[in-house]
């Protein structure tokens, strides 16, 4: 059941997000840094369900759940990136947001294509500097507990736990990375959305407004299940870590947004839907 659940809702992210990338790439009125942002978010999701649940498939199938040290490492790596690299992009797709409503005017001068850029390297670098020192970390560390994580994936808190040596120190570095790669980007979503919150509801627009409450809760609804799953598993304790609870997390913080982010945040968009009615035409007269 919870292995036909997850083959759905990746096979859902899979055709969301590529369909997505593919209108983005393919559609010139999608040129924006909103669309930018988007892709990015997209690519980030393919990437963060391609590292995990195809893996777990064969594991299943073929009831061989080993894999060596090198190999895990390397999983973790690129689930810390990923996972930092989008907390850091839905706040910069927030903060585009804000500025394209509450100071439009200044938009192309503060969202220039050159600052997208900018916001889109320090994304991935930060994300990048911070998984590389912990899986550099886990993977220098002695191991002299049992071998075994009971978990469908590699996770580096599981790893510290079978480690010998005292890793109070690192636990408090990973802490001081994960207030900035979690607390900071939380506090500018909340921020840009109670800003573009205020600003439309002083509109005399009714309908506008409740059009955009309706866009800013659903938002919200992705954004805090994401943050609130990956909170909970990465700023827990290592002793009060288990690695049965952080499986149910990583449904909520991997799979699911990757389901729900192309609908809540594209494809319900009247240009999205007007590019995929595009390319349904063109699909339809090459036929």
């Amino acid at each position: 059941m919870f292995l036909g659940m997850n083959l759905l809702m990746f096979l859902i992210a899979l055709i969301g997000n590529s369909l997505l990338l593919i209108l983005i790439k393919m559609d010139s009125r999608l040129q924006t840094p909103m669309y930018f942002f988007l892709s990015q978010l997209a690519f980030m999701d393919l990437c963060q369900v391609l590292s995990i649940v195809p893996q777990t498939i064969v594991n299943f199938v073929t009831q061989k759940y080993t894999i060596s040290l090198y190999a895990c490492v390397t999983q973790i790596f690129i689930i810390l990136v990923l996972g930092g690299a989008e907390c850091l992009i839905l706040a910069t797709m927030s903060y585009d947001r804000y500025v394209a409503i509450c100071r439009p005017l200044q938009y192309p001068v503060l969202m220039s294509r050159q600052i997208c850029y900018i916001f889109s390297m320090g994304v991935w670098f930060w994300s990048s500097v911070q998984a590389l020192t912990c899986s550099l970390y886990v993977l220098s560390l002695p191991y002299c507990k049992s071998n075994v994580i009971k978990h469908n994936m590699c996770d580096y808190p599981a790893l510290v736990q079978l480690s010998c040596s005292d890793n109070s120190a690192f636990e408090k570095a990973i802490y001081l990375g994960d207030f900035l790669v979690f607390l900071i980007p939380v506090t500018v979503i909340l921020a840009s959305y109670i800003a573009i919150l205020l600003q439309v509801l002083k509109s005399r627009s009714s309908e506008r407004s409740h059009k955009a409450l309706g866009t800013c809760l659903s938002h919200l609804c992705v954004v805090g299940l994401f943050y609130g799953a990956s909170m909970v598993t990465y700023m827990t304790p290592v002793s009060s870590y288990s690695a049965q609870k952080s499986m149910t997390n990583t449904v909520f913080y991997t799979i699911v947004p990757a389901m729900m982010n192309p609908f809540i945040y594209s494809l319900r968009n009247r240009d999205v839907s007007a590019a995929l009615r595009k390319l349904f035409a063109k699909c339809s007269l090459h036929k």
